[in-house]
């Protein structure tokens, strides 16, 4: 499936006072510590991701996996694509780095989903309706940030 093709989800954004490069490798560092331990392997073997371990070149690269993720697409320093399918959902989560002026980026995190299903609805309630996206993303977003600055 195309990244287009999957419905729109939210936006997160977040400056950090390090150049791209630097925000790169604290991007790629902390999905890497975020979703290579045992529990996100679990999680994902339980909803039947189709990746369900952390394999591929570090750093990330196209064809590189994490649990529950695929890289679909890695421009080092602007752009990161993940992608992903489970037995509720299709997802893609979509970095962009961006010059917010001298010694900082503008990290955007785009996210976007298909829950086909009236399971899929229900898991879209769980993980969009209750907010643990919102947290999951803010958190993502803050490692990011403390890892590059």
């Amino acid at each position: 499936m195309r990244v287009t093709a999957l419905p729109y989800v939210d936006e997160h954004t977040m400056v950090v006072a390090a150049e791209a490069e630097d925000v790169w490798r604290g991007l790629g560092a902390t999905l890497d510590r975020s979703f290579s331990g045992p529990g996100a392997a679990g999680y994902a073997r339980l909803v039947g991701c189709a990746d369900r371990t952390a394999g591929g070149p570090r750093p990330l690269a196209e064809g590189s996996t994490l649990p529950g993720f695929r890289v679909a697409a890695a421009a080092p320093g602007r752009e990161l694509v993940l992608m992903g399918r489970h037995r509720f959902s299709s997802y893609a989560l979509i970095f962009c780095l961006e010059a917010a002026g001298p010694g900082r980026t503008r990290v955007r995190a785009e996210s976007r989903a298909a829950f086909p299903g009236p399971a899929g609805a229900l898991y879209r309630w769980l993980v969009i309706g209750t907010g643990g996206h919102v947290a999951g993303m803010r958190r993502l977003l803050s490692g990011v940030r403390r890892r590059s600055e």
